[in-house]
């Protein structure tokens, strides 16, 4: 399943996402509350925790958030190290959010990277 949903991803390094997200896309950041409060977290960071993310970015849905303007919104879905977020990012796919991708080792790549966090 896992591969399946990286096969039609064009999964982003840690630079890569900053670039994105420098450019429009929308960092998500999808890990529950106690592992983000244990981790840290990265500054302008949407938070949408995994159970709620398809509701609040598809554009057609009532409880959508504001960022949900359409389906060619680029998102980058982030998770702790890279693998739950790649099955999130083609669940949006399905949604037909095209754009939508994931970070390749997740916040842990991101920290590593020295990109900011809080």
């Amino acid at each position: 399943m896992l591969a399946a949903a990286r096969a039609r991803l064009r999964r982003l390094g840690p630079v890569q996402a900053a670039e994105a997200v420098s450019r429009g896309a929308l960092l998500v950041d999808i890990r529950p509350e106690w592992q983000r409060r244990a981790e840290g977290g990265i500054p302008d960071a949407l938070v949408i925790e995994r159970n709620h993310l398809e509701w609040r970015l598809d554009p057609t849905s009532d409880a959508r958030i504001e960022e949900a303007t359409d389906h060619d919104v680029a998102v980058v879905v982030v998770c702790s190290e890279g693998y739950t977020s790649s099955l999130a990012a083609a669940s949006l796919q399905e949604l037909g959010l095209h754009r939508a991708t994931d970070l390749v080792g997740g916040f842990h790549a991101w920290r590593a990277a020295g990109l900011p966090t809080s």
